[in-house]
């Protein structure tokens, strides 16, 4: 149980830092890096604002060990398609090799996390 917990809370909190702090960071003390993503995509600036709050709230969810497990599994889900909506949006436009593979990257590292979050709740 415990090499469980230690597997999910690595993963979990490469998750935070990634699409939780760094994103919130941005949008807080540089709010032109806010956009920097998602503008050479074609999105307005107001989608990328919105992307963050979303970001930040399933990172929340997924991180607070009293969120209940469905709102968990909502917020495993929104990250998910964020990720491989985010790999489809560089694969489409830039089609940058670096680009295209973070997403799926953090992806895996997601799916790591959801993984052993569903062994620690089957266990305990």
């Amino acid at each position: 149980m415990k090499k469980y917990k230690t597997i999910f809370w690595v993963a979990t909190i490469i998750i935070i830092l990634w699409e939780g702090v760094m994103p919130l960071s941005a949008l807080l003390f540089s709010s032109e890096q806010a956009t920097i993503g998602t503008r050479p995509l074609g999105y307005p600036d107001y989608f990328a604002y919105a992307l963050i709050i979303c970001k930040v709230l399933g990172v929340v969810a997924i991180s607070v060990p009293q969120v209940p497990a469905r709102l968990k599994e909502w917020a495993y889900a929104g990250l998910t398609f964020n990720l491989i909506f985010a790999f489809i949006s560089h694969a489409a436009v830039d089609q940058n090799i670096g680009f295209m593979l973070m997403p799926l990257v953090v992806l895996g590292i997601l799916a790591v996390s959801y993984r052993y979050n569903r062994k620690i709740q089957a266990h305990g």
